[in-house]
C-alpha cells in the first residue's frame, strides 16, 4: 500500500536508513528533524523541513502539504549518562516533545504512528531472552522518558483514535550495504562505532569494563541488529498499521533483536578480522549498572509484523568498517 510517511528525526542514523528503504519502496516520505544531532546530506535527496516535532502547528502544516497518513517518530535525545545530568531536558524534549507531535499529527487527521522505542524500558531483565511481557522498569530518564511515552501512546489510542506500534529495539548497529549512509560516532557511546574508532587509530584502545562475567569470555553479551534490517521493521510495522484500518486505537509493543547475544570480545574480534590488524584494547573495572547478558525473544515480532533479522555481525561488521573508513 502506497503511504505517505512523515519521519521525525529522520536525519539521524536509524531514521536515515529508514527513510532511504521507505523511498526504495516507492513511499512519499518527508522529514522533520531539528538537525540538533541530525545531518541534512543523510537524508540523501528526500525532501526535508528543518524544524522541531515540539511546534504542533509546524507539524499540522507540514502533514497538509505533503499530504501525510502516516509517521515514524525518531526525534529524541538519547545519551543515557547526560539524561541522569540534565533530566529536565528528556521530559521536555522527548515526552512533551512527542505529546505535541501527536497534538499536530491528529490535528491533521493522522492516526498511524510507529515509534522508536528501546530495550532500555526493561532495564536489567531478570531473564533472557527479553519477551515483550517483560517488566517494564527503567534505570535512566533516558529509558523512563521512553516508556512515558510508550504510556502516552497507548492513553492516546484510548482517547482519540490513534493506532501506534511501539518497536523496542536493542543495539543498533552497522550501515548501509553502499556504505552511502552510517552511523555518526562522534558523539557515540556504541560499542562498535568505539572499537571501530580503537581499529583505526582515533582512539587509543577500547576499554572493556569488566572481563569477569559469568559469559562464556568473561565480556557482557549483547544483541546487535543491523541498521538497514531495523529499517525494514519500521516499514513492517507501517505495513501492519495500514493493513488494519479497523484497529483505531490500538497500541502495540514489538521487540525488535535478532535473538542472538555476541560478546563485547566477539566484537572485537570480528572487527580484528575485517581490519587486517588487531584492535587495542584493555580489560577495566565493571561500569555499574551494565546488565550481564541481554538479548531479544524475537517471536513478537516475526508473528506481529512478519518480521525476521536477515544480517549478522559478519555483515554489522563488514558496513561499519566500510562507512567509517570513508569518514576517517
Amino acid at each position: 500500500m502506497d503511504m505517505s510517511v512523515l519521519v521525525t528525526g529522520g536525519a539521524g542514523y536509524i531514521g536515515s536508513h529508514t527513510v532511504r528503504r521507505l523511498r526504495q519502496l516507492g513511499h512519499a516520505v518527508v522529514v522533520l528533524d531539528s538537525l540538533v544531532t541530525g545531518h541534512a546530506d543523510a537524508v540523501l535527496d528526500a525532501p526535508l523541513v528543518v524544524g522541531d516535532v515540539a511546534d504542533a502547528d509546524l507539524v499540522r502544516r507540514v502533514c497538509a502539504d505533503h499530504g501525510v497518513n502516516a509517521c515514524v517518530h525518531f526525534a529524541a535525545f538519547k545519551n543515557v549518562g547526560e539524561s541522569m545530568a540534565h533530566p529536565e531536558r528528556y521530559w521536555r524534549n522527548n515526552v512533551a516533545g512527542t505529546a505535541a507531535l501527536v497534538e499536530g499529527l491528529l490535528a491533521a487527521g493522522v492516526r498511524r504512528l510507529v515509534f522508536s522505542s528501546s530495550c532500555s524500558v526493561y532495564g536489567t531483565p531478570a531473564q533472557v531472552p527479553v519477551a515483550e511481557s517483560a517488566p517494564i522498569a527503567p534505570e535512566s530518564v533516558y529509558a523512563e522518558s521512553k516508556a512515558m511515552v510508550e504510556r502516552i501512546l497507548a492513553w492516546q489510542g484510548r482517547t482519540s483514535g490513534l493506532a501506534s506500534v511501539s518497536l523496542r529495539y536493542f543495539n543498533a548497529a552497522g550501515a548501509s550495504q553502499d556504505a552511502l549512509i552510517g552511523e555518526d560516532w562522534t558523539h557515540s557511546q556504541n560499542l562498535i562505532p568505539v572499537v571501530m574508532q580503537a581499529a583505526l587509530g582515533v582512539r587509543p584502545e577500547v576499554q572493556v569494563f569488566g572481563g569477569d562475567y559469568p559469559t562464556p569470555d568473561g565480556t557482557c553479551i549483547r544483541d546487535y541488529v543491523h541498521v538497514d534490517d531495523l529499517a525494514e521493521a519500521h516499514v513492517a510495522a507501517l505495513d501492519r498499521l495500514a493493513a488494519a484500518p479497523g484497529d483505531e486505537g490500538s497500541w502495540q509493543a514489538v521487540n525488535v533483536g535478532t535473538g542472538v547475544g555476541t560478546s563485547v570480545l566477539e566484537v572485537i574480534r570480528a572487527t580484528e578480522a575485517v581490519a587486517g590488524h588487531p584492535v587495542p584494547h584493555r580489560i577495566v573495572e565493571r561500569r555499574a549498572g551494565d546488565p550481564v547478558a541481554v538479548w531479544a525473544d524475537p517471536a513478537g515480532a516475526e508473528r506481529l509484523l512478519g518480521w525476521t533479522a536477515r544480517l549478522g555481525l559478519d555483515e554489522i561488521i563488514d558496513t561499519a568498517w566500510r562507512w567509517h573508513c570513508r569518514t576517517v
